[in-house]
């Protein structure tokens, strides 16, 4: 078979067997801390009824994730990468063992639900530790066991199984916790994680391409940032990300949407939340069987402003339709643009540099999320909910614009 025909093969990365065992214990792994963080948001909800104690969840999670990640990246790189994605898996396997014995008969009963909220925070805190450095490390692995020519379609196979586990994760979540309660919930979590892990056993070791002590660790952290900065490409899609997200963060503001605006109930708030996500599967499986050919850059730039564009579309529409339809396109642009994104951060990262350059890729995508909930609030308070969620899209599209004569090179990128 030659290159040519290799590279259209859909099924190529996956004809790799580390691949496809990294892909699978990915999926039951993110499916069981889909499922876990549904339930520990209704959870928390149950014990406190207080909805800015849902909030705190986040916030638990996200303050060490992104305080630890540039460590975590010079970590990964200094590592024996397998070695290091079973520790941390194992890792949140122990939490999720933590959650079940917390929830556990014996242990509700001894204890205030006040004081059961606080040491679910700190679970959730270690599971935060532990993700800077596993989400990084499920990413730099990839290059490292697909070659170049098969990378597009692995990152494609990557983000598909990744977007599936937390959709059926979100939904079997609910589903569990109505049908079998809390506490035996969490086991078929803890069942999850360890089939995830059990796949990633399967993977060959792979060795660190840089001596540890060779560079000291702030060192090898500014290395790290350095080619961030001077690769323009990677910078500029991951600016470009960022600020999409953080503007564009109408997700928040869909129960009021929902409740308020479109007045369609529970039912319709279910069905607008999955809108987006159901969009992003329909073109993850698209672009797996036919990939972007070229001009990829511009189609990334184009796909972030037709995402802004359905923003504005859904802020001012009082049709429940149009809603989800609009909802639905964005999901289908936010998949190209993550496809395109991967793909761009894959090619053209060093192999001995994956885990630093991962671990400041996880830091934009882990601010940008928390911070576009975050912007939506405010801006929703400030202008109130319909003006605000047309700002967001605006500036989403006017991002683009400015980074389509900003960034040559991003807009000029093919791979």
């Amino acid at each position: 078979m030659n290159p040519d025909s290799q590279r259209h093969d859909p099924f190529a990365a996956v004809r790799i067997n580390e691949f496809r065992n990294l892909v699978l214990g990915r999926f039951f792994f993110i499916m069981g801390l889909r499922m876990m963080g549904t339930l520990v948001g209704w959870w928390i909800y149950e014990l406190t009824n207080a909805p800015f104690a849902i909030g705190i969840i986040g916030l638990s999670e996200v303050v060490p994730a992104i305080s630890l990640a540039l460590y975590a990246g010079h970590v990964i790189d200094m590592s024996e990468k397998r070695k290091l994605l079973i520790t941390g898996a194992s890792l949140y396997l122990v939490c999720a063992i933590s959650l079940f014995v917390l929830s556990s008969h014996d242990m509700t009963a001894m204890l205030a639900n006040q004081s059961i909220a606080i040491i679910i925070y700190i679970i959730i805190f270690f599971t935060g530790v532990f993700r800077a450095f596993t989400g990084p490390t499920m990413h730099s692995i990839i290059g490292l066991m697909v070659p170049r020519d098969h990378l597009q379609n692995a990152t494609t196979w990557s983000q598909g199984s990744w977007l599936s586990a937390s959709v059926i994760g979100h939904a079997a979540g609910g589903v569990f916790i109505a049908a079998l309660g809390i506490h035996s919930t969490l086991l078929v979590i803890v069942c999850l994680v360890i089939v995830g892990i059990s796949f990633m056993f399967q993977i060959k070791p792979k060795p660190a391409l840089n001596e540890p002590g060779e560079k000291k660790t702030w060192e090898s952290v500014k290395e790290g940032l350095r080619f961030v900065r001077d690769t323009k490409q990677v910078l500029a899609a991951l600016i470009l990300d960022l600020f999409a997200v953080l503007f564009g963060g109408a997700v928040a503001m869909i129960p009021v949407y929902a409740k308020d605006i479109l007045k369609v109930g529970a039912e319709g708030f279910g069905w607008l939340n999955a809108a987006a996500d159901i969009g992003s599967i329909i073109i993850i499986i698209t672009l797996t069987f036919h990939p972007l050919r070229k001009q990829q850059g511009k189609k990334l730039l184009f796909a972030v402003a037709g995402f802004g564009i359905c923003i504005i579309t859904f802020a001012i529409s009082k049709s429940f339709w149009i809603s989800f339809a609009a909802l639905m396109l964005s999901g289908v642009l936010d998949g190209i643009s993550v496809v395109v994104r991967g793909t761009i951060l894959q090619l053209n990262t060093p192999d001995h540099m994956r885990g630093r350059v991962m671990s400041v890729n996880s830091m934009f995508i882990n601010s940008s999320n928390e911070l576009g909930q975050f912007e939506s609030g405010v801006a929703a308070k400030l202008m109130g909910v319909i003006p605000s969620v047309v700002f967001g899209g605006t500036m989403t599209v006017m991002v683009v614009i400015g980074t389509w004569f900003k960034a040559p090179k991003l807009k000029n990128m093919e791979y």
